[in-house]
């Protein structure tokens, strides 16, 4: 299922932060274009100005001007006296055809000028093939789709002189395809760095989904095996009374003690379904926490006597600030510490608890010389159902206790965790800020 979902959610991140890419790359690129071109159209009306301006000055023309002009300016122009071409004018065309053999361009070339004067005559109301006279220059710029356009009428003596300049698009459209196929390819470049960041993004974020699926359904698997058991034992014994009605008193009595057990489980699990769905609250006071910790100690003594564990309880020579906290549920973590310490401490064994003062935080601390607890499972003791020693039987314990301590913890905004004890053992360290 996850693998599925995985694959589900890469293929919706992508498709998201790639279109979002995508449109902004074309939006950026759209923007591009349109200032490449309008600078380019800018540069060409300038360019053309020049050259109006220059043959309103000039009384002779010089072939190498048209030259240098048609280099500088990358454009293509053609000059008429009186609606004929000027003579240097048709040699340097025919000179560079027959140098180059540059048929094609030339006809390429003629046919702009060609159209410019079409449309100059046409369309824009100048005809560059007038030959009366005129008092004024005129000039008009336009555009098409394969290039940008000046005609121009300047009077001279008598005459007109004549003015088409082309600046053929295909360097500009050249230049435009070229950052299109750049563009595409760092765009295509992004697209599939998001795609590998996406697979790798989401399945960071369904990592924890995927292992708290698999501690709910380890959960449940243990949690229905601690209920098989007194669930079996009950049912075994109401089967031995049927069978033998003399011993009813007994076989009551283990069923009311396997009653009680599957109780306690099922509030110890009932409490960590609160704690998930948030509705674990807690009721804060000032407590003594001194005195919270003798009372738990008066609790205890008589299981750890019989067991023949001895216990110390250290306080502080001066008395503790109270601390705002549950008094009942911190009660019940200090319990939760005693009875594990109880459990695996052997007989002959100490328990040694105390409280602390610090500048922020009240330290709360239970500490043991058991046989302790390996640095890899020092994290793992408070997992749901998790047991140090796999191959203990003991009925008293269900895996749970830690685990709720650290819930009730975790609520007061404080923290928990296990320390090596001198010497050897564990030591359980409980923080509450004050």
């Amino acid at each position: 299922m996850f693998k599925k979902l995985h694959r589900q959610m890469t293929i919706f991140s992508a498709l998201i932060t790639s279109g979002i890419l995508i449109l902004m790359a074309i939006a950026s690129l759209v923007i591009f274009e349109r200032g490449l071109t309008r600078n380019s159209y800018e540069r060409f009306l300038n360019n053309g100005n020049s050259c109006v301006a220059y043959l309103e000055t000039q009384s002779v023309l010089s072939h190498k001007w048209i030259l240098e002009a048609k280099q500088e300016y990358g454009v293509e122009l053609r000059i008429l006296n009186n609606g004929k071409r000027l003579f240097f004018d048709k040699l340097n065309e025919e000179s560079s055809s027959n140098a180059s053999g540059e048929n094609g361009r030339k006809s390429s070339v003629e046919n702009m000028l060609a159209e410019a004067a079409r449309i100059s005559r046409e369309e824009q109301g100048l005809d560059v093939e007038y030959t009366g006279s005129i008092s004024l220059p005129k000039e008009v710029y336009f555009e098409t789709a394969d290039f940008y356009a000046c005609t121009a009428l300047i009077p001279k003596g008598s005459g007109v002189l004549s003015l088409v300049l082309v600046y053929p698009l295909d360097g500009l459209k050249g230049q435009i395809f070229h950052q299109r196929i750049l563009w595409g390819g760092l765009l295509l470049i992004a697209v599939l760095a998001l795609v590998v960041f996406s697979w790798f993004f989401t399945g960071k974020i369904l990592r924890p989904l995927e292992e708290n699926r698999k501690r709910q359904t380890q959960f449940i698997a243990s949690a229905s095996h601690e209920l098989r058991s007194p669930l079996a034992v009950i049912l075994s014994s109401v089967q031995a009374i049927e069978a033998d009605p003399g011993e009813c008193r007994r076989f009551l009595s283990t069923i009311k003690s396997e009653g009680t057990r599957m109780s306690r489980l099922i509030g110890d699990m009932l409490a960590l379904a609160n704690a998930d769905n948030k509705s674990w609250s807690i009721m804060k006071s000032p407590c003594e926490l001194d005195t919270l910790l003798l009372e738990t100690y008066e609790k205890y003594e008589p299981l750890l006597r019989e067991k023949g564990i001895s216990m110390n309880v250290e306080l502080p020579d001066e008395s503790l600030s109270p601390c705002r906290c549950d008094g009942g549920r911190i009660s019940q973590v200090l319990g939760i510490l005693l009875d594990n310490g109880a459990s695996y401490v052997p007989a002959g064994g100490k328990i040694r608890s105390g409280v602390e003062e610090k500048e922020k935080y009240f330290r709360i601390y239970v500490e043991d010389n058991g046989p302790g607890i390996s640095d890899e499972n020092k994290e793992a003791v408070f997992q749901r159902f998790y047991r140090a020693d796999s191959s203990r039987k003991d009925k008293q314990h269900f895996g749970l206790g830690l685990c709720i301590a650290k819930e009730i913890v975790t609520l007061h905004h404080g923290s928990i965790r296990i320390e090596d004890t001198k010497g050897g053992g564990t030591t359980f360290v409980v923080r509450l800020p004050k």
